[in-house]
């Protein structure tokens, strides 16, 4: 159903990423964007009530008809995982504890991450560093999609499944693109993980333990939120790789949106990065931005020109350290 799309390859590039340069322009005009680069302390309180209100959650939808558990799971459940996963992303920069108590966050993290049902953070953590070294690097960056990807889900209902599909591709990417030995964090996060889900299905049921998993399909894929997932990179006009959203999401995503200013500046919080656009606006304002991340998801399924090999990709110079 639908064109296909005639693209058949990613966009190859043969320069390097654009915000280490840009970073060091910014910070040489404006020194004191360096004083935002701490730990954002509320971020431990914030979580640490979304965990808490998930829970809450549990066990409210116990003895519900199913209907109301999956209604529940996508209207309010989705959303406060898949914020869940962002305030995850917050953590796997430091940005709870700081670099000084790194494993304070990789603690924090395996807590936050219970009420998505599925070990995530510690693998995350892993794979988001080599994101921002190697944007784009062949073979290292896993949120570029697979040869597979591209090429089979190519017509607008074939991408319409892709947007749904978007969680179960994430998670298996890795697996293909950048598989890595899984560490012993990886194992606890695990351990932990499996050990709530039981917990959770022995003392609430299997109700509360599927609106917890449903909650975190449902809310990364075919969701409002989920359309970060393509805004931040996916090349909608040629030669920029990285997007900003300036929309009112911000405010449940932990100012994820604002993905230029993320990469430029990653020890920065999100809390503070309205504050480095408005620093150095200059460098922000004239670039190509959303304020819509529901028109992304449908423009992106509509538009015969974008596929999910809308993406530029590199093959990496000099030495790679992954993470």
């Amino acid at each position: 159903m639908g064109n296909r799309v005639a693209r058949e390859d990613f966009e190859w590039v043969y320069t390097d990423q654009p915000h280490a340069s840009r970073r060091q322009e910014i910070l040489a005009k404006y020194p004191e964007i360096k004083s935002l680069m701490k730990p954002d302390p509320n971020l431990i309180w914030i979580i640490t009530m979304m965990v808490l209100t998930q829970l809450v959650a549990f066990y409210l939808v116990k003895d519900l008809d199913w209907k109301w558990v999956i209604f529940w799971a996508y209207a309010f459940g989705s959303c406060i995982n898949h914020s869940v996963t962002l305030a995850i992303h917050e953590v796997s920069h430091n940005s709870a504890f700081g670099h000084y108590r790194a494993m304070w966050n990789r603690w924090f993290g395996i807590f936050a991450n219970l009420p998505i049902g599925v070990p995530y953070s510690i693998s995350f953590k892993r794979y988001h560093m080599d994101h921002h070294r190697y944007l784009g690097g062949d073979g290292i960056d896993v949120d570029i999609p697979t040869d597979f990807e591209g090429w089979f889900f190519c017509t607008t209902f074939r991408k319409f499944i892709w947007v749904v599909l978007q969680p179960l591709f994430y998670a298996f990417r890795p697996l293909f693109i950048n598989p890595k030995p899984i560490s012993y964090l990886e194992i606890i996060n695990t351990v932990i993980q499996v050990t709530f889900d039981i917990i959770i299905y022995y003392v609430l049921g299997v109700k509360s333990l599927v609106y917890m998993l449903a909650a975190s399909l449902l809310g990364l894929g075919l969701h409002p939120i989920s359309g970060h997932f393509i805004a931040e990179h996916y090349m909608f006009l040629k030669g920029h790789e990285t997007y900003s959203y300036y929309g009112p999401l911000n405010l449940l995503t932990f100012n994820v949106g604002y993905h230029n200013e993320h990469h430029d500046f990653p020890n920065i919080p999100g809390k503070s990065l309205p504050l480095v656009r408005k620093i150095a606006a200059e460098y922000y304002d004239n670039l190509p931005h959303y304020n819509s991340w529901i028109r992304v998801l449908y423009d992106f399924v509509t538009d015969d020109t974008i596929s999910p090999y809308s993406r530029m990709k590199r093959h990496q110079k000099g030495k790679v350290v992954l993470e």
